[in-house]
């Protein structure tokens, strides 16, 4: 069957796909009688709480959605917001005489497919219609060459699902009682915060150490040129034969490993600066020069993970922008399907990329034969290809029509895409060895390596990236002289040079994704929705690029670790990714696997003991048993809620995790010495010595007293409040708080110049005075002066006017109240004010992006896009990089939608009912059309499940 209009005569085929987006590109790929409509996504899935669950659910079912006692039988229900496009799709379907199934080919995609077909229930033949790039022969052939529903894929993607939303389900309401409201748990989002939550304690635990070499300039005493230098710069390798002290011999105690004590010189300052004065006069000369071939081959194209990686090493995309921005570069048919674990290219592509090589860099550049390369990822569940171009030729970036972050990706792919398919990088590394012998007589050795290339090959397309900004390319030459051993040197300069051992550096969203791979937890396909998630839910934040977990996220892990440790461990996590592929490829059967989770092994509820090696076998070692998921979230009687939110500091401080945010607390409250004082939230844990919490409890804190109301004689004191600090009366006792006859204490906010220690009573009654009536106009309005969210600000009636500082609330006067009134109000924005940062050109619209402040706080813009600073962000520590992360990312989230007015349309139109009726099907679809326009842009984010 070909998808023409002569082959189309003979019915009306329907084609659904995920998005909106998508169904625009292939319906321009099929000719007609080929109607393309979107399920925009999952149009239904397991209900969000219990009102969505159908009256003859009870109990457990009704508040998990799942049936535990009846092998686990989901309650699916159609998403409210999804209902007028299923109505939709059952009108069209109703008409044709085909239907195609043409959502993703993964598990997910799969899903959807299965999912369409229960609620659809078509009378019609139905095709899964598949492809992995969407271009105008890639649809034909997937039209032409259709195949049968995959049970098992929906079978283990059902699975996935059940088992996340029992985790989340049953794990997250312990959070509440134990920790704070409104928290949650998952699969792999809590394994990921642990994995954060641990490097922030290796920081805490890590003590440095300092150790000391020498750095020499050595010359030859030939004019150099480029190829040939003159000199060459060396570091102290070694005295009398042993080896210097490095960075790497020193463990996170600050000590010397066990395994270099004794092996090594632990040079400090005084010795170092010592060998250096004795050497200020040796006579050096090369010890020996080892040269070796240089080789490097290609980087495998891409799969999901090594392009969120790439995207964030060069572009400063996060994992989420980047899957936004590859999803649209995939829907518009300019790349492959975008969420593989698959590094293979096929015959076309290859052919593709070599024609381009030849056709760019040459024949030279081009190999023998195509090069292939086997997957690395362990249960690769993806059927398709690597991450490239698609077509059958490659669109050149300049081809594309592309613009901004989309271009730059598209960029970012095609050079990977084309590099690995070219010749290897070859060159010579060499290693250099010079020796002196000391005025002590001590034998000193320096060293120095060089590495030339002497054919770049697929350098010449693309270079990879590192996640150490201090690491050295691959393509970075280090040319040494042309020396040979026994060459006699000059040391023009011996420096003495200092060093201290650094903490592990935080994981970034690239290696978190890395580090998550590696341990084979979760699909590389959710990934970015993980991260947004801890993210998002306040576990993690930003400092720069780097992730730094919160004092929220030390007291969840604390609890899940101690009372639920098989389900975040480690190898727990990545053994029921194994079981599930099982369950996907026919190998398990997953109502037995899920009673074994939920239940336990051999429980009554009748399922079989967890065979060997299983998830339900696997454990941390520490001796906790998984007696199955229900169980563990039954007895709660053993959490300490005040020990698991505890973490001593030292020398009686403990922080603490309360309900509204972290605190420092020395001793209890109520005895005699307590101290308390609250923490910043974007403080770094590792940030919390003994010394800073001292600082914190030492600054003046809680209520201050000012003194007594002369007139009401109500007790007036100054807070710090979550949004400032204020001022307030205390009410008597017995003042009724609610009801008909509730009194509210009179509260305002501080000036910026005041703060609670300083302010005083005059003061504080002078703020509670406001707002001030300044006088009336001539038609008798009257004018006060007010202190608002935004600044002072005089107001007539509903005409408000900024005042220029908050001390004219008490002093302007009803003639200069009335002189600002009689200026023609501004309806533009105020005068600009400076910048308060400048952090360079912004790499997508090359214009210079600077930090402002706005009603809402500090914001980056290149003066296109804003982006607000987070949690963790400050206008002193953000770095260029973190501000066009935050540029990149708003732009992929793209232009924010605004409200249409319906009712006001629907209302104009009542003159006639001819008018009427008309007004109303304009509006109906409107209103469709912008509903299918603001959830196209969820697909990407629907497509990974929201419990893990």
């Amino acid at each position: 069957m070909s998808p023409t209009s002569e082959t189309a005569q003979g019915g009306r085929r329907l084609v659904i796909v995920e998005s909106p987006a998508k169904a625009k590109t292939i319906k321009g790929y099929l000719g007609p009688g080929y109607v393309v409509e979107a399920s925009v996504g999952h149009i239904r899935d397991l209900p969000n709480g219990a009102a969505e669950v159908p009256e003859k659910y009870t109990g457990e079912v009704r508040r998990l959605g799942v049936d535990v006692e009846h092998d686990f039988q989901p309650v699916y229900v159609v998403n409210a917001d999804k209902k007028a496009q299923v109505r939709k799709l059952k009108e069209q379907l109703a008409q044709s005489d085909e239907l195609f199934l043409a959502t993703d080919e993964d598990r997910e995609g799969e899903a959807i497919a299965w999912h369409l077909l229960e609620v659809l229930k078509p009378k019609v033949p139905v095709h899964r219609m598949v492809f992995h790039e969407i271009t105008k022969d890639a649809i034909r052939a997937a039209v032409a060459n259709p195949r049968e529903l995959n049970q098992r894929m929906v079978d283990a993607q059902e699975t996935r699902r059940i088992l996340d939303r029992l985790y989340g389900y049953e794990v997250s309401p312990v959070l509440w009682k134990k920790v704070m409201p409104k928290l949650s748990a998952g699969r792999v989002q809590s394994v990921a915060t642990r994995l954060v939550v641990e490097r922030e304690r290796e920081r805490i635990a890590f003590r440095s150490a300092e150790y000391w070499d020498l750095t020499g300039t050595f010359a030859t005493g030939r004019t150099g040129d480029a190829s040939d230098p003159s000199s060459l710069t060396a570091r102290l390798a070694s005295v009398d034969g042993r080896r210097v002290a490095q960075g790497r011999d020193f463990g996170s105690d600050g000590q010397l490993k066990s395994a270099s004590a004794g092996q090594v010189l632990h040079l400090d300052e005084a010795n170092a600066r010592a060998l250096a004065a004795a050497l200020e006069n040796a006579a050096f000369a090369v010890r020996s020069v080892e040269s070796k071939p240089y080789r490097r081959s290609p980087y495998a194209p891409f799969r999901t993970t090594t392009l969120q990686q790439e995207a964030s090493r060069k572009l400063g995309f996060g994992a989420k922008a980047t899957m936004q921005v590859a999803q649209k570069l995939y829907e518009n048919g300019f790349i492959t399907y975008m969420r593989t674990d698959s590094t293979t290219l096929s015959d076309t592509a290859v052919a593709a990329a070599r024609a381009q090589v030849t056709q760019l860099y040459g024949a030279d550049y081009l190999p023998d034969r195509p090069r292939t390369y086997a997957g690395k990822v362990k249960n690769a569940q993806e059927a398709h290809e690597a991450i490239r171009p698609s077509g059958d030729r490659f669109r050149t970036p300049a081809e594309t029509g592309l613009s901004g972050d989309q271009f730059r990706l598209y960029e970012l792919i095609w050079k990977r895409t084309v590099a690995s398919q070219m010749k290897d990088a070859v060159g010579n590394s060499v290693t250099v060895r010079i020796a002196g012998t000391a005025s002590d007589g001590r034998d000193a050795e320096f060293t120095a390596s060089g590495k030339t290339i002497t054919f770049h090959g697929f350098m010449k397309a693309y270079v990879e990236g590192a996640d150490d900004p201090n690491a050295e390319l691959d393509d970075r030459e280090r040319r040494l002289p042309q020396v040979g051993e026994g060459d006699a040197l000059r040391a023009d300069e011996i420096t003495v040079d200092g060093h201290a051992t650094k903490p592990p550096a935080r994981y970034t969203e690239a290696s978190l994704v890395k580090e998550l791979e590696e341990r084979e937890i979760g699909r590389p396909s959710t990934y970015a929705s993980i991260i947004g998630t801890i993210l998002d839910r306040g576990y993690v934040f930003k400092k720069g690029t780097a992730l730094v977990p919160s004092f929220l996220s030390f007291a969840v892990v604390n609890l899940l670790e101690k009372h639920f440790g098989r389900l975040v461990d480690y190898d727990f996590t990545a053994k029921m990714e194994d079981d599930l592929d099982c369950i996907a490829r026919g190998e398990a059967q997953a109502v037995p696997w899920l009673k074994r989770f939920y239940f336990g092994a051999g429980a009554a509820a009748g399922g079989p003991a967890a065979a060997e090696g299983s998830a339900a076998d696997a454990g941390n070692g520490d001796g906790d048993h998984l007696g199955g998921l229900k169980a563990l979230v039954t007895d709660l009687g053993a959490i300490d809620a005040r020990e698991i939110s505890s973490f001593p500091v030292g020398d009686g401080i403990v922080l603490r995790v309360g309900r509204y945010g972290p605190y420092v607390e020395r001793g209890e409250k109520g005895e005699e010495g307590h101290q308390r004082a609250d923490v910043p939230e974007d403080l770094a844990p590792d940030e919390l010595t003994l010394e800073h919490a001292e600082e914190l409890l030492a600054k003046p804190s809680g209520d201050f007293a000012l003194g007594k109301d002369p007139v009401s004689g109500h007790e007036i004191v100054a807070k710090a409040g979550r949004y400032g600090p204020y001022v307030t009366e205390v009410l008597p006792e017995g003042t009724p708080k609610t009801g008909k006859n509730a009194v509210k204490p009179r509260t305002a906010s501080l000036f910026k110049t005041m703060s609670p220690d300083t302010v005083t009573l005059e003061d504080a009654l002078r703020l509670m005075s406001l707002p001030r009536v300044v006088g009336t106009d001539a038609e008798g309005v009257e004018i006060t002066a007010q202190n608002g969210r935004y600044g002072p600000y005089l107001k007539k009636g509903t005409d408000s006017r900024s005042l220029e500082t908050e001390e004219q609330l008490f002093t302007i006067t009803l003639e200069q109240a009335l002189a600002i009134y009689a200026q023609p109000k501004q309806r533009g924005r105020a005068a600009a004010k400076p910048p308060l940062k400048e952090l360079g050109t912004d790499p997508v619209s090359e214009r210079p992006v600077v930090v402002k402040d706005g009603r809402f706080g500090p914001y980056v813009t290149d003066g296109e896009t804003n982006a607000t600073l987070r949690t963790g962000d400050s206008v002193e520590t953000i770095t260029p990089e973190r501000g066009y992360e935050l540029l990149a990312e708003k732009r992929a989230k793209g232009p924010a939608k605004k409200t249409a007015k319906k009712a006001v349309k629907k209302t104009a139109a009542k003159k006639t009912v001819a008018k009427k009726t008309v007004a109303k099907k304009t509006a109906a679809k409107k209103t469709t059309a912008k509903k299918t326009t603001a959830t196209a842009k969820k697909t990407a984010a629907s497509k990974a499940s929201a419990d893990e």
